[in-house]
């Protein structure tokens, strides 16, 4: 299956161009921060020490796996040792902010900064661990059976994927990316309601909340369509592994596949919280 995303068709053939005809001469090096003019605009792929050779699977897994260690270790750290209230609102409240804050200059200027993509890391750990002990407080084994459930989904959409049971066609994209932006507005909107003491019943917040039966399905529908942007991720490596774009693509390709399993772990945690109650 060819792919229609004209930023990858075009990514590629700059950083197939670069390679051809900006690779060193044996005997010569590269000039130190030359890039050459054909870029169109795009970033240079020339480094001081030679060309950038193109991204692999292999590339990708191992700073997704890198990216979800981080995520789990600072979890662990602020489940241990954030515990004095004012602390952990601080703590909460800041990870929050900093994280929606790199979240969306991560995704609209396409940082391929490791640095900057593992503070989101650091950022969503914080929170997953101060939130996510509080739910194990009332409901015990609950972290853990989110987990696997997060992995199991992620494993599923995997072999769908590789089957092609399920395609990232246009049609399929459009429907995914919209499904999302619905869930997050109206997740906002709820958020926004219940702070003036008015929730409308599609998020319950806290893990003693009663859930509603409108919120499980809510719930459900976030889940479904969490799971369906793994095919989106899917495809985003694959493409960018056939336009042979750049190694450094790969961290943001492992970025938008930890914003899923983050956001899928958050919606699985509620539901089986709500479920237990």
């Amino acid at each position: 299956m060819q792919s229609s995303n004209p930023i990858l068709s075009r990514l590629g053939n700059v950083a197939r161009a670069e390679r051809t005809a900006q690779a060193p001469v044996e005997g010569y090096a590269v000039p130190p921060g030359y890039g050459g003019g054909n870029s169109g605009g795009y970033p240079s792929l020339i480094t001081p020490t030679g060309v950038s050779r193109p991204m692999t699977l292999d590339d990708v897994v191992t700073r997704t796996i890198a990216l979800i260690a981080l995520t789990v270790v600072t979890a662990a750290v602020a489940w241990a040792t954030l515990r004095t209230g004012a602390v952990v609102g601080l703590a909460t409240t800041g990870s929050v902010i900093a994280g929606l804050v790199l979240l969306l200059v991560i995704s609209f200027r396409r940082i391929t900064n490791p640095v900057v993509i593992s503070l989101y890391a650091v950022c969503q750990g914080v929170v997953l661990g101060v939130v996510s002990r509080e739910f194990e407080r009332v409901y015990q084994g609950i972290v853990v059976q989110a987990a696997v459930g997060t992995l199991g989904v992620f494993a599923g959409m995997a072999v769908l994927y590789k089957f092609r049971v399920l395609r990232a066609t246009p049609k399929f994209a459009r429907f995914v990316i919209g499904a999302l932006i619905g869930v997050v507005v109206l997740s906002l909107v709820n958020l926004l309601f219940s702070l003036f003491g008015h929730n409308p019943g599609l998020v319950e917040y806290g893990p003693a909340a009663r859930p509603t039966g409108l919120a499980i399905v809510f719930s459900l529908v976030c889940i479904v369509v969490g799971a369906l942007t793994f095919i989106l991720d899917f495809n985003a490596v694959e493409q960018g592994i056939r336009y042979e774009l750049p190694v450094r693509y790969a961290w943001y390709c492992a970025f938008g596949i930890l914003v899923g399993l983050i956001y899928l772990y958050w919606q699985i945690l509620r539901m089986l919280g709500y479920l237990r109650r």
